[in-house]
């Protein structure tokens, strides 16, 4: 039987800027976007905060009522890396096989070490809850079972600072009896589907009847039976054990509503700078592009298409991403806000990814484009990122005054990668 950790930095965002402003401790924080650049939601709060009913992606005015004198401070996601790093390196100190799920959560399976620490899975979620504390200053929220599922349903059942155990014997009577949205990847429309058909509880659908779940779910139906029955049997990664990236892509809260082509073309300018520059940081190229629109009305579509050949600079994106856009939009509404990705990747640099062409001189461009740009990464690197700008971003410089490779917001992965 697997021996598997999940640690849960507690309110990690609001922790850390707690540490680096201790006068505002005493207060309810919130790390919050910028409600000029229309990213007003709660991204963490403290547990005063939360206590008087502030929560996660709520909108700033909503949280004011609820804490007045709400303390704000802007996300530094510099700050949350270094914690995050420094966390994961004490993990690392129980077992080689340490899994990250976003910058706060990790998954430790300690089945093959335990010979070698001489302890038990509970001692050592304790060791780790008094370590973090004492070396790092924030808490975190440990739960022990046998699979990656439970563990972090049990990280999630006691919070702050504490240790939940569910272990294989006694699951169905500690998890079974909880609303069936503890359970990952139960989202609100998720539930809502389940509730139709009265799954109610984890335990409502572990014993739902399991064809019937698959049609109403599909496969994921499948995926959530198995995870209610205790059957996830998904390994935990090692450190440093490759991972093959599906899609590199940047989007965006437009700081104010796009009304022209000339306003989604400064976008996606800047958006395909940051995507083609962490292409070519990974080694990849893509073969095909994806867009995404929302508009005014919150309204969201993607589109996308094939490239006539690998590609890891910007112009080619911002090529495709346009002609897309024109063959599908017809501007109905204003948009607010546009998402660019790179998809179907391979890896590779140079001559290596174009097949043989009758057409060299296109390979050629390509090749020039590549080194043109490599050479703005360097520069970027050395000097920074306003160093080295487009002119067409001198013509709307809120639009385009912001740089998504240094400042996009780091989501948790997927448990399905």
């Amino acid at each position: 039987m697997r021996k598997i950790l999940h640690v849960d930095c507690n309110n990690f965002y609001a922790s850390v800027e707690c540490l680096y402003h201790p006068e505002i401790r005493k207060y309810p924080v919130a790390v919050a976007g910028d409600p000029e650049n229309r990213h007003g939601i709660i991204l963490a709060k403290n547990m005063i905060a939360k206590k008087l009913g502030v929560t996660t992606g709520e909108a700033i005015w909503e949280a004011k009522q609820k804490a007045p004198g709400l303390v704000l401070v802007p996300p530094d996601y510099r700050k949350y890396l270094r914690f995050s790093r420094m966390a994961r390196e004490i993990y690392s100190e129980y077992s080689d096989q340490v899994e990250a799920f976003g910058l706060d959560e990790n998954w430790i399976d300690l089945t093959d070490s335990l010979q070698y620490l001489h302890s038990d899975p509970v001692s050592i979620a304790n060791s780790i809850r008094e370590r973090v504390k004492r070396e790092l200053g924030i808490t975190v929220s440990v739960g022990v079972s046998f699979n990656k599922i439970f563990a972090k349903l049990g990280s999630d059942l006691k919070k702050p600072d504490a240790t939940t155990v569910i272990p294989y014997e006694t699951f169905r009577d500690l998890v079974w009896p909880l609303p069936v949205s503890d359970l990952l990847y139960v989202g609100p429309a998720t539930k809502k589907k389940l509730q139709l058909v009265a799954v109610n509880t984890i335990g409502d659908l572990a014993r739902y009847d399991r064809e019937l779940i698959r049609w109403k779910l599909g496969k994921y139906g499948e995926i959530l039976h198995d995870f209610a029955n205790g059957l996830d049997t998904a390994p935990v990664r090692r450190i440093g054990e490759s991972e093959q990236v599906k899609s590199v892509g940047n989007g965006i809260t437009c700081h104010r509503d796009l009304q022209t082509d000339q306003d989604v073309l400064l976008v996606f300018q800047v958006l395909a700078d940051s995507v083609a520059a962490r292409l070519r940081e990974l080694g990849m190229k893509a073969k095909g592009v994806q867009i995404f629109l929302r508009d005014s009305a919150l309204a969201s579509c993607t589109r996308q298409k094939q490239m006539e050949m690998p590609v890891c600079t910007s112009v080619p994106l911002v090529d495709a991403a346009m002609d897309l856009f024109h063959s599908y939009w017809r501007w109905q509404r204003p948009l607010r806000g546009l998402g660019l990705s790179a998809i179907n990747l391979v890896v590779g640099s140079g001559k290596d990814t174009f097949q043989l062409s009758l057409f060299d001189d296109d390979v050629e461009r390509m090749l020039s484009l590549e080194k043109l740009e490599k050479t703005v990464d360097w520069i970027r690197f050395r000097y920074g990122h306003n160093a080295v700008l487009r002119a067409s971003s001198l013509l709307d410089k809120k639009l385009t005054g912001f740089s998504p490779k240094e400042d996009h917001t780091i989501h948790p992965y997927s448990y399905f990668r």
